[in-house]
């Protein structure tokens, strides 16, 4: 315990505890949603994500109090970011929203509003949603997967986010592409640093330049002009199926989750719940492959009740 969380005392965490407020914090949008004791979302709002991080602050401290004066409660606090808190530094690390790197964006926030605040990487976030009442729901073991403009993953085991000692648990974006072959070497450039990150191959933007070339960013129409018979985008999908497989196999090799589910935007395309499944027996180290692979059923809200869910219920 800290010394805010002293400060508000046993009878202000039990009440905090029956209502819950979760912040998705990222780079081009900032949505809060405050659920109710049995999870219901009584309130959701949308901003646009400020450049600085002072202006970051002020407007997640005005979005509580604005949603916590509408409802008329007092809630706990979780915010899901695209990074992660260091464990050496107390401060933003990994954030591709650049503002937050280096600030210790938790205690800021807690300082501002008065209160306890719980950060957590934004797949980690999913993947919670997700385990606690979406696709992974009554699992005890489940691996979220955001495949959107980026790539990234979190776990949950029995109802509990495993962020490891490093806080890197959950990384699958940026380790490499497995069993690749001759033409995939050395693999794209990564933002990180490194080549042939999965989130080179499996993300949108990667997809679109795998289908397109150089320049293409929107994935969006590739599965409807597979449909209508072009070949490019027909392969382009096959590719990104077997890729995908080969990753996903990894996780099972190592982790064997109870289920892994897909969010993001690529998390619509049927390709993914067709094609990869069959694929997995190729690569996985087993006779028996039976993890299920399934949509996020809270879509991309699933970031914002992760993050909310961060609390256990009192």
């Amino acid at each position: 315990m800290g010394p805010i969380d002293e400060v508000i005392g046993n009878e202000v965490i039990s009440a905090m505890s029956q209502y819950r407020i979760g912040i998705d914090l990222g780079g081009t949008k900032t949505e809060i949603a405050l659920l109710g004791p049995d999870g219901t979302e009584l309130l959701r709002e949308r901003i646009a994500s400020a450049s600085s991080y002072d202006e970051t602050l002020s407007n997640l401290a005005g979005l509580i109090r604005t949603a916590e004066a509408r409802i008329g409660v007092t809630a706990s606090i979780g915010v899901g970011i695209p990074g992660v808190i260091s464990p050496a530094t107390g401060k933003v690390k990994n954030s591709n929203s650049i503002a937050l790197n280096g600030q210790a964006l938790d205690r800021d926030l807690s300082a501002a509003i008065g209160r306890p605040v719980r950060v957590e990487n934004d797949a980690n976030c999913f993947a919670l949603s997700e385990a606690t009442d979406g696709g992974g729901a009554g699992r005890d073991v489940v691996f979220g997967v955001i495949l959107g403009t980026g790539c990234g993953g979190g776990i949950v085991v029995h109802g509990r986010v495993i962020q490891g000692p490093n806080r890197v648990a959950g990384e699958w974006g940026h380790t490499p592409l497995p069993w690749p072959r001759q033409d995939e070497l050395p693999g794209p450039a990564c933002w990180c640093g490194k080549n042939g990150c999965m989130e080179t191959w499996v993300a949108g933007p990667s997809l679109a330049r795998d289908c397109d070339g150089e320049g293409a960013r929107d994935a969006s129409g590739i599965p409807a002009r597979a449909a209508a018979g072009d070949a490019k985008a027909r392969d382009a999908l096959t590719r990104h199926a077997d890729r995908l497989a080969r990753g996903l196999a990894l996780i099972v090799n190592i982790l064997d989750p109870d289920a892994i589910v897909l969010g993001g935007g690529l998390s619509n395309m049927a390709h993914l719940y067709t094609s990869v499944p069959p694929l997995l027996k190729r690569y996985v180290f087993s006779d028996v492959i039976d993890t299920p692979i399934v949509q996020a059923v809270h879509g991309d809200s699933s970031g914002v009740r992760g993050a909310a869910w961060l609390w256990p219920s009192g």
